[in-house]
């Protein structure tokens, strides 16, 4: 199945509608739900989260017809999600630790606090990512979590792409040594 979807006006750029407003649409159709767990990721809070998957949204409308192509749709919002993270923790890293976006659930009627802590204390695998270095953490969640590959992560987080396969590879080796602890890997 295709992930291009045909709204309104012309096509441009991976499927995408040249008309703002129609592109948006699409936008939020598609990467919706990958935009708000990329924001709730770096900033453990939901309705902060969705603050920034609107700020996200509304700056993509505002840049579409400056948008190239250069990269893929998904890599430009996880970019803007990234820098829009940063714009508002800081600048800095964060002191609390992210929670498992994979649980998040925009459908879901209990507290999402409530059950991401809940899952979370029955993943072992994550807690040990969250043990990581930011920097590590960041890494695997856009490989393992978005899909991304070491280049597009590269643009999405303006780190090379060198920096971004040695963190990756030293944050494998780092989990690999907890999982040992744990008696999960040989």
């Amino acid at each position: 199945m295709s992930t291009t979807v045909k709204l309104a006006g012309q096509i441009d750029r991976e499927g995408f509608s040249k008309d703002p407003s129609a592109a948006l649409e699409q936008m939020m159709f598609l990467y919706g739900n990958i935009v708000l767990r990329t924001a709730y990721f770096y900033m453990n809070d939901r309705h902060i989260a969705e603050d920034v998957s609107q700020e996200v949204f509304i700056r993509a409308y505002r840049n579409w017809s400056s948008f190239r192509g250069d990269s893929s749709v998904k890599t430009w919002l996880t970019r803007i999600t990234v820098n829009v993270c940063r714009d508002k923790a800081g600048l800095k890293m964060f002191s609390e630790q992210p929670t498992d976006p994979g649980l998040l659930d925009r459908n879901q009627m209990i507290s999402v606090e409530e059950e991401v802590l809940k899952r979370i204390s029955n993943s072992l695998i994550f807690k040990h990512v969250l043990e990581l270095p930011r920097p590590y953490q960041e890494v695997l969640y856009l490989y393992y979590y978005l899909d991304l590959n070491t280049r597009e992560i590269a643009e999405a987080t303006a780190a090379s792409e060198g920096t971004v396969r040695g963190r990756l590879h030293r944050a494998r080796q780092q989990l690999e040594i907890y999982l040992r602890k744990e008696g999960l890997s040989s």
